[in-house]
């Protein structure tokens, strides 16, 4: 194969257009993409708004899943299935968005057994952040028979995964969405309850109010993680890892020295391989594939520009699988 078809963009357009094998990226693993997935970050590139893209030319797509055409490394041979989630895709090195890509061994991982590749992409760097918090809000003292655990932005990739992982752990959670024509959407992932989003971004003259939260996982911020910091139950924690409702956030020490509230940063592009993986591993055994299944649509990379509006419009529910040979 002497050219690829792939989503280019470059500082005047964002265009498919057929892009030769030679101009790909330096690396140890040239894959055959199959598919790659639809995040709010991908909205952003796709669509021409800054904060994503650093270097042009540049395929966006911060995820991908294929074939190993050739590989470098030992760690890797021909028809091998890899995922490549974050390490700078769509930002530094070219990503998903393409029918080949070639990248660093060290970044590449070996699908858990039984899970497809569209499976692997179903999840994405949205699946991949919400078992990466589960893991954090665990190993932070979280577990099933406590307080509830509430999800915000539950509509989305993240907050629906984390949904199923947490509700499969035995965990009570609660789902925060303005969607409330969405109940049985949650209550079939396993939410026990929804709270409206309104209230807790509503904004407070208190430093701490009423407990009620056992752990959050939250990926709005602004003023919901304010207003989830000030109802946390001592000792908990918020799984912090998003920033749809902006990148502000006011607040008072108190919460965090007289309760003992727990904030944890989730980053999901920079990865040690050793936790890469075992966040992959605990992803086959702790996601149910049945409820992912139902939340995951396929769609052309053709429309990857009206995809990319729409999840910035907050219309997407679930995950979107984008098909890259289609």
């Amino acid at each position: 194969m002497e050219n690829f078809r792939a989503f280019l963009i470059t500082k005047e357009t964002r265009a498919l257009q057929d892009v030769p094998v030679k101009q790909l990226p330096a690396g140890d693993v040239l894959i055959r993409v199959r598919y790659s997935s639809l995040n709010y970050k991908d909205g952003l590139a796709v669509t021409g708004k800054p904060g994503v893209v650093r270097n042009f030319p540049m395929v966006p797509g911060i995820d991908l899943a294929g074939i190993v055409e050739h590989s470098d490394s030992p760690a890797f041979s021909a028809a091998d299935e890899v995922v490549v989630t974050g390490c700078g895709l769509s930002e530094t090195h070219w990503g998903g968005y393409a029918g080949m890509a070639r990248v660093p061994a060290e970044w590449a991982i070996k699908p858990p057994s039984g899970m497809s590749l569209l499976h692997t992409m179903a999840i994405g760097t949205a699946g991949f952040t919400a078992m990466q918090c589960v893991a954090a809000l665990e190993e932070h003292g979280a577990a099933p028979g406590g307080r509830e655990i509430v999800v915000t932005g539950a509509g989305g990739g993240v907050g629906s995964v984390a949904i199923a992982i947490l509700a499969k752990r035995g965990f009570r959670v609660v789902a925060s969405t303005g969607r409330s024509e969405l109940r049985e959407y949650f209550e079939a992932l396993g939410a026990a309850d929804l709270v409206d989003r309104a209230g807790l971004s509503a904004p407070s003259k208190k430093p701490m109010e009423s407990e009620r939260w056992g752990g959050a996982v939250d990926s709005v911020g602004g003023e919901t993680l304010a207003g989830l910091i000030r109802t946390m139950t001592a000792n908990c924690s918020i799984a912090s890892c998003g920033l749809a409702g902006g990148v502000g956030l006011t607040t008072t020490v108190l919460p965090f020295i007289l309760r003992g509230v727990n904030l944890l940063g989730i980053n999901s592009v920079f990865v040690s391989r050793p936790r890469r993986e075992y966040i992959w591993k605990r992803l086959g055994e702790d996601l149910p594939l049945d409820k992912l299944d139902t939340i995951t649509r396929v769609a052309p990379l053709s429309g990857i520009v009206e995809l990319g509006e729409e999840i910035l419009a907050g219309k997407i529910r679930g995950r979107t699988v984008i098909d890259v040979n289609a």
